[in-house]
């Protein structure tokens, strides 16, 4: 069942106009991109190489399979798909900067054989139904406006028998590490974001849009309602992230 739509969203704890937090979204990423790997390793203590490892072998793409993988970013995802022998990836985002650097990345890497690089709004994939074996998306649900959208996209243009998977933060199930963990988020990392890419703000959102996210189980739900079955998440660091999967049958 549809979830009622409504004129607002969140943005971080700020609510908006629902039409605007796309653009939003997509200035916070213009200024991150820059730096956006040195942060990620230093936000998570580098955490985040360890769960994107575990979220590609989750994947298990193969040389016969397409691989669309949303919310692309700078390509850490599609050049490990790539590197485990995933047949060809699709990198898509909504951001052209951040593109930008997965594109250079790509070069640097000799990975450029098999990558397309599509600039789309993940509510809106550019590509024909039926037309991909997986579908991917790491930490980008969140920032998206229409999550279920998103979902019901990945569901339409997956081919009976693919698996869409989703690795996001979720909701941390020890809870005598929540205050830690909350001064880690919401004192720590805008204070990096400030000192490394001169831009606090930014990283206070991201901080902001973890907390905001559904937890594992109700993002389950969602999955089921975007008409996916089997579906399954597993926690990684304590339900610091999750990794969601769901097949279309």
């Amino acid at each position: 069942m549809l979830r009622p739509m409504t004129q607002t969203t969140d943005f971080g704890f700020r609510e908006v106009p629902r039409d605007a937090k796309a653009s939003m979204v997509r200035e916070v990423f213009d200024s991150v991109a820059p730096r956006y790997d040195v942060m990620n390793d230093l936000m998570s203590l580098g955490l985040h190489r360890a769960w994107k490892q575990a979220f590609v072998a989750a994947i298990g793409a193969g040389a016969s399979d397409t691989l669309l993988d949303l919310a692309a970013g700078t390509g850490d995802v599609a050049f490990l798909a790539k590197k485990r022998g995933a047949g060809r990836v699709i990198l898509a985002d909504i951001n052209a900067a951040m593109l930008g650097v997965g594109q250079g990345r790509a070069l640097e890497k000799g990975l450029a054989s098999g990558l397309d690089f599509v600039c789309c709004d993940a509510e809106h994939i550019p590509l024909p139904s039926r037309s991909v074996e997986k579908v991917s998306m790491a930490f980008g649900l969140r920032n998206c406006t229409d999550k279920d959208a998103v979902l019901r996209e990945g569901f339409r243009v997956l081919r009976p028998g693919g698996r869409m998977h989703v690795l996001e933060f979720s909701k941390l199930e020890v809870a005598a590490l929540r205050p830690l963990y909350d001064a880690w988020s919401f004192k720590a990392l805008p204070a990096i974001g400030q000192r490394i890419a001169q831009d606090g703000d930014s990283y206070q959102y991201l901080a902001e849009s973890i907390r905001m996210f559904p937890d594992q189980p109700t993002l389950a739900g969602m999955f089921e309602a975007a008409g996916f079955e089997r579906v399954a998440y597993r926690n990684l660091s304590g339900g610091i992230v999750a990794i969601h999967t769901g097949w279309k049958l």
